[in-house]
């Protein structure tokens, strides 16, 4: 490629920077040394490393995996800035931990030389791309890249590969009481409970209520919304106002207005599946590009 090398670890290339496979002397900056064995007691993990908890039951699966096969994938390691000699752990600390428990004296390893910026960054990209991460640690691990990167959610939606409406989402989830995360990330709680539950008004008693009741999402959605309106309120006759719309109808407007450069409202019928969608136009020449991008779609079906 052409493009002048980044130092951001965003830019280097989340395929060979995340999946830690496809590592080459050409994708790497100088101070490298590829694939070579280190003893296990020479890596330490990283202090800042955000995620805090690694499943019991997956990690023994994969130490017997381990104990039969090896380790597939080297870790990613740089040198330890406090403990010359040492190197601390830049991706792969649950291969590493798991290692240890099927007894290796020694595991493969990618050495990389990368500021504490750059393994801070990739650390946290790593964990939000793991597919048993609970929502409350993907929100903070989205925070955590907004406030010290200073990234925007378009921007992280783009990087990730997630919609905006996604990372608005669970961004929203970290407004609730840390009783009510704690049961989201227990599993107790799915990212539906919880979304139900933020504008509420005493959410940890509904969300004990919507635990030791099994209660659905929709049911949720109902409990909420009777405790915020107890008197059954409404203040339109037909339809739901924006304000009682749920967050992921709000969002979805938001992308879809986005998309087109027009006004868009959902309305979803509070009983079934149905619903409609209204586009609001101010010239003919909106209405135009409007059917133009319509007639696109359709073409390429």
């Amino acid at each position: 490629m052409s493009e002048v090398p980044q130092k951001r670890a965003m830019r280097r290339g989340l395929s060979a920077l995340m999946a830690d496979v496809g590592v080459s002397a050409t994708d790497m900056d100088g101070g490298v040394s590829l694939d070579q064995m280190m003893p296990i007691e020479k890596i330490r993990p990283n202090p800042e490393q955000p995620r805090r908890s690694f499943d019991e039951g997956d990690l023994s699966d994969l130490a017997a995996s381990i104990s039969q096969k090896g380790v597939i994938q080297p870790l990613i390691v740089r040198p330890d800035p406090g403990r010359p000699g040492d190197f601390q752990i830049v991706a792969g600390e649950r291969r590493w931990r798991a290692a240890q428990r099927a007894g290796l004296h020694e595991v493969p390893v990618v050495r990389r030389d990368m500021d504490d910026t750059e393994v801070l960054e990739i650390a946290i990209i790593e964990n939000i791309q793991r597919s048993d991460l609970n929502a409350i640690e993907e929100a903070l691990g989205f925070r955590q890249l907004m406030e010290k990167f200073g990234h925007t959610q378009e921007k992280l939606s783009t990087v990730l590969g997630k919609s905006r409406s996604h990372v608005a989402n669970l961004m929203r989830l970290l407004k609730l009481p840390d009783v009510v995360q704690d049961l989201l990330r227990e599993g107790m709680l799915s990212a539906g409970h919880a979304r139900a539950l933020i504008n509420a008004p005493d959410p940890v008693a509904l969300a004990k209520r919507v635990v030791s009741g099994g209660l659905s999402v929709r049911e949720t959605e109902r409990l909420a919304k009777a405790a915020t309106n107890p008197r059954g309120e409404t203040s339109a006759p037909t339809g739901r106002s924006s304000a009682e719309k749920d967050a992921d109808t709000r969002a979805l407007e938001g992308d879809l207005s986005a998309a087109l450069g027009l006004s868009v409202k959902i309305d979803h019928a509070t009983a079934g599946d149905g619903g409609h969608i209204s586009v609001r136009y101010k010239s003919l020449d909106d209405l135009d590009r409007l059917c133009q991008l319509l007639s696109s779609g359709l073409d390429r079906a």
